[in-house]
Order: structure tokens, then sequence, then C-alpha cells
């Protein structure tokens, strides 16, 4: 459990409106939001443009709260850990009970009004989704496992299914396979990241797979992840969102991916840490490409399908 003293933690200055959006993680909701969007419009039944709007408000809002309740848990190793000591509740901006129930509140209005304004299915996962990133992932798999990431990552991939859901009331195999892309991503881009913050986890005692594993392990499990991810991003491109955009896309990506992962795995462990650190960050930000571009390349099929090209 997150240390209790951070209840009491004096206020440093008056919150402002920016310190309680930042609990909501703004950059990790872009990703929601464009992902959710994305399945939203590449499903096969034409959705109301306000109720649409109304479906990815509700989303965006979920996974905000997911990202308050992921701060308040884990107030006490944001602080030792420097690329999260200036998130609100270490800076002292914002108390953990200002947190919980900010967290708790979004997360009820947002599951039941997706609820009301589309259909169950898509309440229900956008509860189950919350459930798992805040339960079964931050309070139990984030200090237990050096897998956390892959199975955390989860969390990170139901939006798309989401969309979906709120458009068709159901589960595809389209919709299961861009839960997949999202998923399969995930642990590749964190643990290029971890690998060159390793310290931060370290310091927080987080056994993320370079702290218990090493970083020869961390090399060989991105390899063989960004493997298994471009076996079914492909895969995404012969199903109903797919499409030669699509495909050009996915290949050119996967291709430069691997090569990405290759170099890290291959890399000389006796090399300088300013050679290892300028490919993996290298990877890093070749990864925040590749989601972006794959799920921007089913949002072009979906509009090139409305105007009935490649029809």
């Amino acid at each position: 459990m997150s240390d209790a003293s951070f209840d009491s933690r004096p206020i440093e200055s008056e919150a402002q409106f920016g310190d309680y959006f930042a609990l909501l993680k703004p950059r990790v909701m872009t990703l929601v939001v464009f992902t959710a969007f994305v399945g939203l419009l590449a499903a096969p039944v034409p959705v109301h443009p306000f109720i649409g709007f109304v479906a990815i408000l509700f989303i965006a809002l979920g996974g905000g709260a997911s990202g308050a309740l992921n701060m308040w848990y884990d107030s006490d190793i944001d602080a030792v850990m420097k690329r999260t000591q200036k998130r609100p509740i270490p800076a002292g901006k914002v108390t953990r009970d200002e947190a919980f129930a900010i967290g708790l509140t979004l997360s009820v209005f947002a599951c039941v009004f997706l609820g009301l304004a589309t259909n169950w299915l898509a309440g229900g996962l956008l509860a189950f989704t919350i459930f798992f990133y805040v339960v079964i992932y931050t309070m139990w798999l984030k200090r237990l496992t050096p897998q956390n990431i892959v199975i955390g990552g989860a969390a990170g991939a139901f939006p798309p299914m989401i969309g979906w859901a709120a458009a068709t009331g159901d589960i595809s195999t389209a919709s299961v396979l861009m839960f997949c892309l999202t998923f399969l991503w995930t642990p590749p881009h964190f643990w290029a990241l971890a690998l060159f913050v390793r310290m931060d986890y370290d310091n927080a005692t987080v056994p993320m797979l370079t702290v218990t594993h090493g970083r020869r392990a961390t090399r060989t499990h991105i390899l063989v992840y960004t493997v298994l991810l471009a076996a079914f991003a492909i895969a995404l491109g012969f199903t109903q969102v797919g499409g030669p955009v699509y495909l050009a896309v996915a290949l050119v990506l996967n291709a430069l991916f691997l090569k990405g992962a290759y170099d890290i795995w291959r890399r000389d462990e006796d090399a300088s840490e300013a050679d290892n650190f300028r490919a993996e960050k290298k990877f890093f930000k070749l990864s925040l490409l590749y989601l972006f571009a794959h799920f921007g390349a089913i949002l072009v099929e979906a509009g090139l399908d409305r105007m009935g090209i490649f029809a």
C-alpha cells in the first residue's frame, strides 16, 4: 500500500486547474482517445456524431479516472522516481484523498453514462478496464512481478474494443486484433524506456524486468515481443478494418521496428552507456510513431471505405 504519510503531507501551494487535470494523465489519455475514436469509426455500424462525441468523452474520462487512481496509490514511488516527482501528489499540489475522490467519482460517472449513451457492453468494458488497471495492475502486479507491464498493458489495449462495442454492441475479430496490436506493443515500448531510466525503478523498488533480470534479458524480451507484434499487426490488415493503405504502413513500420529490436538485442554489453541509450531512445521514439501510424492507417481505411474507394 502507498505510504500513508502522503495523506497528511502539507500542500505547498493552492492547486490550480492544471494540477487536477494532470492527475488524469493527459498524455496517456491522448492515446486512449485516439484508439477508441479509431475503433468507433472503423466499426461497420454508423454512429450519430453526437453519440460518437459523447462516447469518446466518457471513454476519455474513464481513462483519466484510471490515471488519478493510479497516482493516488503510487504516490509513494512517484516521489522517488525522477520522471514522476513533479506529479501533483508528490509535488504537494493535490492530496491523496482528493486524487482518490476524483478518480472514483469519474470512474462511476464515465461507466454509467457510457452505458446509458451507447450500450452496456461498452460501459461494462470500460468498467473492467478501470478495474484491471487500478486493481490488477497498479495494486497487485506492478510491485509483484517483472511481467507487470505485460499483463498491465491489457488495460491500455481495451479502448479500441470499447469504441467498437459502443458502435456495434459486440466484439469482433477486428476489434480483438486492435486490442492485440496495443497489448503486444506495450512491452517493447515500456521496456525500451526502462532500459534508459533503470535507476528510477531501482530507487522505487519496482520489479521492472531491467531490475530483476538485467539488460540482456530485457533486450531479448523486446525482440520476442516485437516479432509477435509484427505478426498480429500484419494479420489485422486482412480483417474488415484493413486494406492496401494499412498493409503498406504495417509492412514498412514493422520492418523498421523489427530492425530496431534486433539492433538493441545484438548491442555489445561492453559498449558505452551513451551508445546504448542512443539506440534505446531511438527505438522508444519509433515506438511512439508505430502505434499512432497503425491506428491512423485504420482511420484512413475507414474513410476510404465510406467513400467507396477500394470497396
